[in-house]
């Protein structure tokens, strides 16, 4: 059997109808797992979910829309995966927003608000839900998808920043009090990948041009990049692995 096999394991991916949270969905998929695919529209979920059960089977994915803003959404998102699949063995926290793109002098209140609920507390309300269920079977994995912005300042994202290291911290402690019941809590941290949602940072050519002229690799991520490490902390792989945050940027933080 492969480390990375995750055959008989059920995963729930929040912002998984695209991006990064589609591209680890579907390699979870691949190694076995069933998956919950789960965004705010519907339609989208559906797609995804009818894409990966063409190909790997019918029961391989289904779709659960839910808006991370509501704590009664991502509440019914665990219920609806657990009666579905008997279970949930891993959960990935992977949507996020950033509804202000500048310095943190001009963002309004209801907007770092916003970004602090949807990046920090949203996930607090998932992994609650989540969590109970793996404690009590006594194994799980919980990962987090953060930012190597939560690693240094900026003057366009701070806010965003400061919610993807209070991220890095939320991993770290959940990994103290879940570690005795063998549920692992970690975060990967992605450089600039080419998603929709980093688009202000990749599609204006000078920004690209400063991004990725200090980068070892000289280019931004995709996806799929992201995936492997997703799929390394879900499995036995990374058995071992817990309160961590694994940076995966091309070395730009370096």
């Amino acid at each position: 059997m492969s480390l990375f096999d995750l055959s008989g394991k059920v995963a729930v991916i929040t912002g998984s109808s695209r991006g990064i949270g589609r591209a680890i969905a579907e390699r979870m998929a691949e190694q076995g797992a069933k998956v919950v695919i789960s965004s705010r529209k519907a339609p989208a979920c559906e797609e995804v979910a009818a894409a990966i059960n063409a190909a790997h089977g019918a029961g391989s994915a289904i779709a659960v829309p839910a808006n991370i803003s509501s704590k009664e959404d991502l509440k019914q998102l665990v219920e609806a995966a657990t009666t579905a699949f008997g279970k949930i063995d891993i959960l990935v926290c992977n949507a996020a927003s950033n509804p202000y793109y500048g310095p943190m002098a001009g963002i309004e209140d209801d907007q770092f608000r916003k970004i602090l609920e949807n990046n920090v507390i949203a996930n607090h309300w998932l992994i609650q839900f989540a969590a109970p269920q793996m404690v009590e079977r006594n194994g799980g994995s919980i990962i987090i998808v953060s930012s190597i912005g939560g690693l240094r300042g900026s003057p366009v994202i701070g806010a965003y920043n400061v919610s993807k290291a209070a991220d890095f911290q939320l991993a770290r402690n959940l990994a103290v009090e879940y570690g005795p019941h063998n549920v692992r809590v970690n975060c990967i941290a992605p450089g600039l990948i080419k998603t929709d949602f980093a688009r202000a940072l990749w599609e204006n050519p000078d920004t690209l041009k400063r991004a990725t002229s200090t980068t070892p690799l000289r280019r931004i991520g995709e996806p799929d990049e992201i995936a492997g490490a997703a799929v390394f902390l879900a499995s036995d792989a990374g058995s071992f692995v817990t309160g961590q945050a694994i940076v995966v940027d091309g070395g730009a933080t370096i």
